[in-house]
């Protein structure tokens, strides 16, 4: 099969290359995916750079990419619950950083895989996993926000863009940071847009008519701010700031979960998520791809097609 690799941490995109390497051995609670589309996220970048060595073991050559959606064109000896033929989709991290999705097949943990609704297209189905179950995650963190204020730093951005649109669903009158060139298309997630920067405790306390019940922060250097507009009572998670815990909030990390996949897919077929693609790359240009996520302006998701 024909896959992206990098053989050693490095901040050089021209390091990565396109092998021909043999198809991924299927362990026995596994099944074995064809790659159709797989999205990009700054995690991958960032563990080429050896951003996760503390964390994670590494086996060179390392294959890039944590999401992917595809069809199951084997299955392990214990996979009672997929057959050949079915569309999937996964966030497919696993516990060695090596054989990641930017390949044209992947082996997948059955406990991480979620059937893909017909209503996604393979770039919609393959981009939501990581990103999707990050804001998911953080937005279950903040507990009951149906008639509560949340204020969402990073709202037009990959996880944020996810995060707003589900906080909307369950009632919640969210306000989220971001340019004012994408002000608009918050608007549209079911956000009130507010301009990062100086001054911008003020504005959300403006907006807010007083503090706010809520916090989700998906840049991280924002808790002075989450602080000075949150209510005595109020709830706080992070992405980006573990600090966040020394001030009673919660650091949120993602671990690959079939059945929340299966829950974002829900939430995308019956239109209460949508799913932007910004642009898709082939495998040789990966490289691009990365450049494109480090950027940071990218509205949309940035997606992998083999």
């Amino acid at each position: 099969m024909r896959a992206v690799v990098y053989d050693h941490f490095s901040k050089d995109l021209d390091t990565l290359e396109v092998r021909d390497l043999p198809d991924p051995k299927l362990p026995p609670a596994a099944v074995l995916i064809e790659v159709r589309a797989a999205g990009v996220n700054p995690v991958d970048w960032k563990v080429m750079t050896g951003g996760l060595d503390s964390l994670m073991p590494t086996q060179f050559p390392v294959i890039p990419g944590w999401d992917v959606a595809g069809v199951v064109v084997a299955v392990g000896l214990d996979t009672p619950e997929f057959q050949v033929g079915d569309e999937v989709m996964a966030y497919a991290r696993k516990d060695v950083v090596s054989a990641g999705t930017f390949a044209e097949r992947v082996a997948v943990p059955v406990s991480a895989v979620a059937t893909k609704p017909a209503s996604l297209s393979w770039e919609q189905a393959g981009a939501l996993p990581l990103a999707g179950g990050t804001a998911l995650r953080a937005i279950d963190a903040l507990g009951d926000v149906d008639g509560r204020t949340v204020l969402i730093h990073g709202g037009s951005g990959g996880v944020g863009s996810f995060a707003v649109q589900i906080a909307a669903s369950r009632g919640a009158k969210v306000i989220a940071t971001a340019s004012e060139r994408n002000h608009d298309y918050v608007r549209g997630l079911g956000g009130e847009p507010t301009t990062y920067g100086d001054g911008l405790a003020e504005r959300v306390r403006e907006i807010a008519g007083g503090p706010v019940d809520a916090v989700a922060d998906f840049v991280g250097g924002m808790l002075e701010v989450t602080l000075a507009v949150l209510s005595d009572s109020g709830v706080h998670v992070s992405i980006a700031d573990p600090s966040v815990v020394e001030h009673g909030g919660r650091n949120i990390w993602v671990r690959p979960d079939g059945t929340q996949t299966g829950r974002l897919a829900e939430l995308a077929d019956d239109g209460r998520l949508s799913v932007e693609i910004a642009e898709t790359f082939a495998l040789d240009r990966v490289a691009d791809a990365f450049r494109a996520s480090q950027s940071g302006h990218t509205r949309g998701k940035l997606v992998i097609v083999p």
